[in-house]
């Protein structure tokens, strides 16, 4: 069986990334070892799938949700014993053990896959994998390496930037893609912090909901975010302590003041989860 026959579909969120530059920009940001396997999600027609054959990677092993994709990538890759192929939804299935992902990620789904293949704070992936290069909505890219003070600085950047570094690799226009998208692309590559790096667990909850309190008003004053959390002579401690101003707003705050801000309400007598119930 041949793709000839097969229209990319919207439900799907297919868009075919057809860029020969931008594809070796992929894999190159791969870095694949010839004792790695990579986790591929959505490899369509095989374009990348191709490319990622050519490295050393011990495996390529492709996760599709279009059945009728299927049979084309068995023709066209089954003879390479590295390659394998698991038909079904990779937000639900258990997905094979890998030490990298590449993926071309349906838009509709990135936060719930990102959260898949990353974790939370308070449930990071273990172990994590050692590297993912990731092709995107630019805004979600831009909203994840987010600098504090940007305007796209955001509660998912605190998250991102205490579970990994984050860096992009490239942008990719619309014209890259068959049948083009409407909105701006990018590569990005995300290295998750090895264990012994991550956010102490005592932390996260805390911190999670200080996230979704604070940027859920996002150009409030910090005094007035966290005015029901601390009698006022306490808050003022609090910030002091952390090193903040309450004049700031939440995206002003970098991620480690974030966490040290959560470190001093976990160890006051307020209970910062009995605000937000």
């Amino acid at each position: 069986m041949s793709f000839s026959a097969h229209r990319a579909r919207k439900r799907f969120g297919q868009h075919w990334l057809v860029d020969q530059p931008v594809l070796d920009r992929i894999v190159a940001a791969a870095d694949l070892q010839s004792d790695e396997r990579v986790l591929e999600i959505g490899p369509g027609r095989g374009a990348l799938s191709e490319r990622l054959l050519r490295t050393p990677a011990a495996a390529v092993q492709a996760v599709e949700l279009d059945r009728d994709l299927l049979a084309g990538l068995r023709q066209r890759f089954g003879a390479d014993p590295r390659f394998s192929l698991l038909a079904g939804d990779a937000l639900v299935l258990e997905l094979p053990a890998a030490d990298k992902v590449v993926a071309n990620i349906p838009y509709n789904i990135t936060g719930p896959l990102l959260e898949r293949l990353v974790g939370r704070l308070d449930r990071p992936v273990t172990p994590p994998y050692r590297r993912l290069v990731l092709l995107l909505q630019q805004e979600v890219a831009e909203r994840i390496r987010a600098a504090p003070g940007s305007s796209a600085y955001s509660a998912l950047s605190v998250r991102l930037q205490l579970l990994a570094r984050c860096h992009s690799v490239c942008a990719v226009p619309p014209r890259c893609f068959q049948p083009p998208p409407k909105v701006q692309s990018e590569v990005i590559c995300i290295d998750p912090l090895p264990e012994a790096e991550r956010l102490d667990p005592r932390l996260a909850r805390p911190l999670e909901l200080l996230l979704r309190r604070c940027f859920a008003a996002r150009r409030k004053m910090l005094r007035n975010s966290l005015g029901g959390l601390l009698p006022p002579e306490q808050l003022t401690e609090l910030a002091a302590t952390a090193g903040i101003g309450l004049q700031q707003r939440p995206q002003e705050l970098g991620p480690a003041a974030w966490v040290a801000l959560a470190a001093g309400l976990n160890r006051s007598p307020a209970d910062p989860q009995a605000s937000d119930a």
